[in-house]
C-alpha cells in the first residue's frame, strides 16, 4: 500500500454505481473488486493527514456525450439517479468534484470539454488541491482507460508528480488491451505505476 503525508493526495475516480455495480449501465468488469483495495488507501492517506478527493460523472439526462444524441456511450451516471450516486461500499471521506454537469465530455478530473466546440473549462480539482498545498497524486478508480487515464494525462501537465495504483483501477476495454495500452501512455507521459499492495512510501 502506498504511503501518504500532506503533500500527497488520493484521487478516486469515478467509483459510482453505473461503472463499479454489475448492474449499471456502463458496468466495468471488476469495477467493484477494487473498492476494497481503495477504502485500504483511503484510510491510510487520511490517518496520515494526507487530503482524499473523489469525482463523480454527473451527466444530464440528454448530452452528445451518449449515443441516443450522437455520442457513443449508453446513458450513464445521470444526476440524482442510482447509477450516478457513488458505490455504497465506498468510504468518502472528502470532497466529491462533479464533472459533465452540464453535457460536456468529462472523463479528466480535472477538465470538462464541450463536444460540440471542443472548448475546455477547469474543475474544481485542482483549486481543491492547491488550496491544500498538494504536490502529488496517486490515482485510483475507473475506468482505467478512460477516466483514469485521462485525470492522469491532466494531471501531469498541470505540474503534479502523478502515482497510478495499477491494483486499485479496472478497465472498460472496448477494445482489447485498452487498458494496457492507457497505462503504458500514462507512464511515457511521466506518471509512475506501482501495485498499491508493494508500493514505496511517498516522500512528503
Amino acid at each position: 500500500m502506498a504511503a501518504y503525508a500532506p503533500r500527497t493526495a488520493l484521487v478516486v475516480v469515478d467509483v459510482q454505481n453505473d461503472f463499479a455495480d454489475p448492474a449499471g449501465s456502463l458496468s466495468v468488469a471488476g469495477g467493484r473488486d477494487i473498492i476494497p483495495r481503495l477504502n485500504a488507501e483511503i484510510a491510510r492517506a487520511r490517518a496520515a493527514g494526507a487530503p482524499v478527493a473523489y469525482t463523480q460523472d454527473w451527466h444530464p439526462p440528454s448530452t452528445p456525450h451518449f449515443a441516443k444524441d450522437g455520442g457513443i456511450w449508453p446513458v450513464h451516471c445521470v444526476a440524482g439517479t442510482w447509477g450516478a450516486a457513488l458505490h455504497p461500499g465506498l468510504v468518502v471521506d472528502g470532497p466529491i468534484v462533479r464533472k459533465g454537469t452540464h453535457g460536456e465530455d468529462g472523463y479528466s478530473g480535472f477538465s470538462v470539454r464541450d463536444p460540440d466546440s471542443g472548448a475546455t473549462g477547469p474543475t474544481e480539482l485542482e483549486a481543491i488541491l492547491r488550496d491544500r498545498g498538494v504536490e502529488r497524486i496517486v490515482l485510483g478508480g475507473l475506468a482505467t482507460d478512460y477516466c483514469v487515464r485521462a485525470t492522469a494525462l491532466d494531471g501531469l501537465q498541470r505540474g503534479f508528480e502523478v502515482t497510478v495504483l495499477t491494483d486499485a483501477i479496472a478497465a472498460v476495454d472496448l477494445r482489447s488491451g485498452d487498458g494496457a495500452r492507457a497505462l503504458a501512455e500514462v507512464q511515457a507521459a511521466g506518471a509512475t505505476l506501482v501495485d498499491g499492495r508493494q508500493s514505496a512510501p511517498l516522500a512528503d
